[in-house]
């Protein structure tokens, strides 16, 4: 399912400060069999984003998916073929990681439960390693675990657009190359569109077929890894100077220091230079 955004706009309601404009131009296309990864500095709306093509938020501009407009009458049954997760995901809820899972195939407030889903329920917990923990209550779990029933239970949907937002919060190296190698996995064979804001870069320059960079609220840079991660670019976006390699074929970024600190080392040993030049 092609995910299309053309001119998105959103402000959040600021009360007596009136709107908070967080998007205000955003353009991209997604693809079917395809890793699009947003990027951007805190605050860029990255998680705004997300929101508003999982139908959470109302913006302005347009969202099509495989041609039809989100947000126009009769378009009700795309939500559903939509798995999100979302950056902040806590539940009080006394589960069990089954239990949370299979949640993931309720579509409606009848909680009626097929076997179908049941199986679909075993077959992600499986695909992630996770079936011993089927049994346990959520709140028995790390918070790498608890992430990674989130995942699940995205996954569970068989989703045709799969959008996560911070999915690795809490996960070691280990299972955040395991939940990406799967998720490109499964992306790659379903024909899924996968949309996913990350902040490491050497993760994005390894999954990425496409990156969007958002900063000031619109999409300034959209393309393949290697045209969009350069120093130019990382250094306008995140104000810090790096140094981007290749080693075998993959990017590899590494940051060399905050271009402000830089700055202000530049102008004390300027100040330092003109004191020692009057003595």
């Amino acid at each position: 399912m092609k995910l299309a955004i053309d001119k998105l706009k959103f402000a959040y309601n600021g009360g007596i400060h009136g709107s908070i404009p967080v998007l205000r131009d955003v353009s991209l296309e997604a693809l079917p069999g395809e890793v699009t990864i947003l990027i951007g500095a805190n605050g860029s709306g990255k998680s705004t984003l997300l929101k508003c093509v999982a139908g959470l938020l109302r913006p302005e501009g347009t969202i099509r998916l495989n041609g039809a407009i989100r947000s126009e009458p009769g378009n009700d049954k795309i939500g559903p073929q939509i798995g999100y997760l979302p950056q902040d995901n806590a539940s009080r809820a006394v589960l069990t990681v089954f239990e949370a899972v299979l949640l993931g195939r309720i579509q409606s407030l009848s909680w009626r439960v097929e076997r179908e889903d049941l199986i679909l329920a075993h077959t992600v917990l499986e695909e992630l390693g996770m079936e011993k923990l089927a049994s346990r209550f959520l709140g028995e779990l790390s918070g790498g675990q608890k992430q990674m029933v989130w995942i699940a239970q995205a996954l569970v949907r068989q989703p045709k657009i799969l959008l996560l937002d911070e999915p690795l919060s809490g996960l070691d190296l280990r299972h955040a190359l395991e939940i990406l190698d799967l998720i490109q996995a499964i992306t790659r064979q379903r024909g899924i569109t996968t949309v996913i804001s990350l902040h490491d870069l050497n993760l994005v320059a390894r999954y990425a077929d496409k990156v969007v960079v958002l900063a000031g609220g619109r999409s300034q840079v959209f393309g393949e890894p290697a045209a969009v991660l350069t120093s130019e670019t990382l250094g306008d976006v995140y104000g810090v100077r790096c140094k981007v390699t290749t080693d075998d074929g993959v990017l590899q970024i590494t940051p060399l220091g905050s271009l402000r600190s830089l700055r202000l080392m530049h102008e004390e040993c300027s100040l330092s230079l003109a004191r020692a030049s009057r003595h």
